[in-house]
Parts: C-alpha cells; structure tokens; sequence
C-alpha cells in the first residue's frame, strides 16, 4: 500500500513538473496570487507591451476656491478616502486640477494597475475604431472577425453587446484549482482559447454579467479590424491623442492576446485625462478626439441592466440603494479599488485609488475592518455638497454667470 502511495505521490510530482516546464508564467501567476489571498503582484503582469503615450504635462492647477469648491468638503472627502486605506484622491473641475492626496508614498505620476478602469479605454476605442471603418457598425455580429464562431449562435453576439457586458458567454464555476478552467483565464497563455471554449446562455444581450471576458475578447476584435496590435491603437487612437504618459498592457503570453479589463498599467494620474474625454463629449482640451455622438452612444442604458452603460455605471444608484448619489448624472467606471466618478453637468472627476472595497484587508496595509464600511457614494457627495455654483441663482436676472466660474 505504501508503495501504492508513493507511485502516486511520484506521479503528481512529475504532472506539475511538466505542467510548470510547459506554461512557467501561468505557474508563476497562480503560484504568487495563492500566496496574496488572490490577488496577484503588479510585478507579475508580464510580459507587457507598451503603449507610447505624448508625455505631455499634466491638466494646470488651480486652488479649490477658483473653481467654486469647498475646501473643507474636499477635506472631509479625503478624510473618508485616508480611513479606507486609500493610495490616491485626485479631484478635477473644468480641466483643472483642484485637489490631490496621496498615501503610501505614491504620488500623481505613481503606476498603477487599472483592475477595470482599462474597459473605459476598450471603450472609447471602439468609437475610434468605428470612426475609421475599421469595425462596421456597433450591432456587428463577431463572426465576421471570429471566424472560429462562424456558423454558430455565439457569432451572432455584437460589438455593442460585449460593450455592455450582455455577451451572453458563461463564465466558468469559481475555482481555486490550477487545473480549473477560472485559473487558466486568470493566469493563463491562452486566454483566448478559453473565451472561445465559453458556451452561450440564452440570446446575446438578454443577460448583464461582469466579466473581463467581454472587454478582453471587444480588444481583440479591434487588433483583428485594424490589423494592429491593440497597444499601437489604443496609443494612435486615444492615448497619444490625450497627453497621458507611457503606459502598458498585460499579454497572456510574448506576442499573445491582450488583457484589456485588468492589467492596464498606466500614471494614475492619466485617468483625469481619460475623465475629461468622457466629461466633455469626446473633446480633449478644446480637440475633438472621438466623434461627437459616441460618449453619449455609451452612456445609453443597457437593455439587460438600467443602470449601467458600456463597462460605466449610470444614475443615481449607488453601492447602497439607502445612499443614492446626490446628483442624477453622476458616471462611475470602476474596477477593483479604482474608482472614477464623472459629473457632466458640474464638469467634476474624481478618482480614487486604492485597494479593493470589502476585501477584508486581504491585499495588504491597514485594519482588517477599514473597507467593511465603504459607500461608493460617500466621496462624491461630500464633494457635491461644497459645489458653490450649484444654484438656481446662475438663472437669475441680473447674475453674472461668467463670475460663478472664474477664468471660464
């Protein structure tokens, strides 16, 4: 019996063995995510491929004052995000930068993972893509550049249903086996092979499921339209275009598919520029970047899900129905800890940074309790509540509204 077992023992050992000489990265992934409760080291999102950014200046500073914002609401505002073991709280208004706090040592110009802020970048690249003819139009079924799913129902979803994550594909049974299908989509080197395994619930855009997979397999239909490498696109047709510095990109594998959801690595200061394109329609600094209808073409609701757009919550719903955001336009692009809160009709973004709401302290640095209490809508209406041009006075006779604003 003993020398049953230890056949057995010696088998496994030579299973893993060659497991590891035949995909060393996803062992080293899965190994380092294990030994972090999930989560794996930004270190370890490699291999990378770059993203040449313009590498311009950032937005210009202004005081809170000369854009009619409360200090002391910003104050509280960071008070909140410092308890919640936050790394950075970057306010914008009107193009200008008003606020910042940072901890841990980071600062503007620290890199960070964008643990989903990268689907805003998949989709406002789209537009792009659109624009240049590259994708026909955005109810496209992918067939017509998944040829693997051609004569099947799956090639029948469309561009606009991975926007909304409305695929319609399965995602696979929570696993924290190695062998699992959940483990070779999170570390693997063929994440695409595995999308493609994915069986279909019902008709494309009747369901809305958060998943990397809709935003990872919409960056792979861009690289397959344009004929160019998703990092090149996303750099030619957003990032260049926006200032933001270098930035980079995780692959499953050299060469390989890219992940577009997480493992966008980029300056988390840049993202106030991703928040201005969304802010103002499409519009960096004065410059048409994408076409005109294509922000609010995103903000539509999704038949399968009222309060969400493409990979953008929107509305007044927040984390808590009991705490709904204080006002009706509010945007909120979030992955993981990152949160990006985009106010049209006040011209405000603010982002913070940080780990993962509710993870119980599982990702490092802080009390065990610090996140247990987070409300997504905590930050922003703190903020909103030191607005001082948001008045029914602006309509007033004999207000001058240019001095509201000041400098605009």
């Amino acid at each position: 019996m003993k020398k049953v077992i230890g056949w057995g023992a010696v088998a496994v050992v030579a299973v893993a063995a060659l497991g590891i000489a035949h995909q060393p990265l996803f062992w080293v992934r899965y190994l380092a995510s294990r030994a972090d409760s999930g989560q794996m080291p930004m270190s370890l999102y490699e291999p990378r491929e770059l993203v040449p950014g313009g590498n311009e200046p950032p937005a210009p500073r202004e005081t809170p004052a000369s854009e009619s914002l409360d200090g002391r609401a910003l104050e509280a505002a960071a008070d909140y995000a410092a308890t919640h073991d936050s790394q950075a709280l970057i306010v914008m208004r009107h193009g200008y930068l008003v606020f910042e706090r940072y901890w841990h040592g980071t600062d503007f110009n620290t890199l960070v993972d964008s643990q989903g802020l990268g689907r805003l970048v998949v989709a406002l690249v789209t537009g792009r893509a659109l624009a240049d003819r590259k994708l026909g139009w955005p109810d496209e079924p992918v067939e017509n550049l998944f040829p693997e799913w051609r004569n099947d129902r799956r090639g029948a979803i469309t561009v606009h249903n991975l926007l909304q994550l409305s695929s319609g594909l399965v995602p696979p049974a929570p696993s924290c086996s190695p062998w699992s299908e959940a483990a070779r989509e999170a570390y693997g080197q063929d994440v695409l092979a595995s999308y493609l395994r994915r069986a279909l619930d019902g008709a494309p855009g009747q369901r809305w499921r958060d998943q990397s997979a809709d935003a990872d397999l919409l960056a792979e239909l861009i690289q397959r339209s344009t004929q160019t490498r998703y990092s090149l696109y996303v750099s030619q047709a957003l990032w260049r275009r926006i200032g933001a510095a270098d930035a980079w990109i995780w692959l499953d594998r050299p060469g390989g598919m890219p992940h577009a959801d997480r493992g966008f690595i980029a300056r988390q200061g840049d993202w106030m520029r991703v928040a201005e394109v969304v802010l103002t329609g499409g519009r960096y600094q004065g410059k048409q970047v994408l076409l005109p209808r294509w922000v609010p073409f995103l903000l539509q609701p999704a038949a399968s899900r009222a309060d969400y757009g493409a990979y953008v919550r929107v509305g007044t719903a927040a984390a808590s129905a009991d705490s709904p955001y204080a006002v009706k336009d509010v945007i909120l692009a979030s992955g993981g800890g990152n949160r990006l809160w985009m106010i049209p009709s006040l011209q405000i973004a603010i982002l913070r940074t940080g780990r993962t709401p509710g993870d119980g302290g599982r990702s490092g640095g802080g009390s065990s309790h610090a996140m247990t209490d987070w409300d997504d809508s905590r930050i922003p209406n703190l903020i909103v509540s030191g607005v001082r041009d948001r008045s029914p006075a602006a309509t007033q006779s004999g207000i001058d509204v240019s001095t509201l604003v000041p400098q605009h």
